[in-house]
C-alpha cells in the first residue's frame, strides 16, 4: 500500500533530482523510496551479527586502546612492500 508523503527540499535540488530520475527513465518517489529502502536495510544489517559471528565474539582479547585499523595498515604494507 502506498502513502502519500510531503516533503520540503530546495526548489533546485528538486529540479536536480527530476532530471535524474527522467534520465534514469525513473520517478522521483520511485528513487526517494529505494534510497529510503536502502538505509533502513543498511541500518538493519548492521544490528544484525551472522550465527559465526556471534559465536566467535569474546573469543579475542586485544589490549585496550587496540586500533585495528592502524594494524591492520601495517601488515597490509608489509605483505604488499615485498
Amino acid at each position: 500500500m502506498t502513502t502519500k508523503l510531503t516533503l520540503t527540499v530546495e526548489k533546485d535540488i528538486i529540479e536536480l533530482a527530476k532530471a535524474y530520475a527522467n534520465k534514469k527513465g525513473r520517478s522521483l518517489s520511485d528513487l526517494i523510496e529505494n534510497y529510503l529502502k536502502t538505509l533502513v536495510q543498511k541500518d538493519k544489517d548492521k544490528d544484525e551479527l551472522s550465527p559465526t559471528i556471534k559465536k566467535l565474539l569474546g573469543s579475542v582479547k586485544v589490549p585496550k586502546g587496540f586500533d585495528y585499523k592502524k594494524e591492520l595498515q601495517s601488515a597490509l604494507s608489509k605483505k604488499y612492500s615485498k
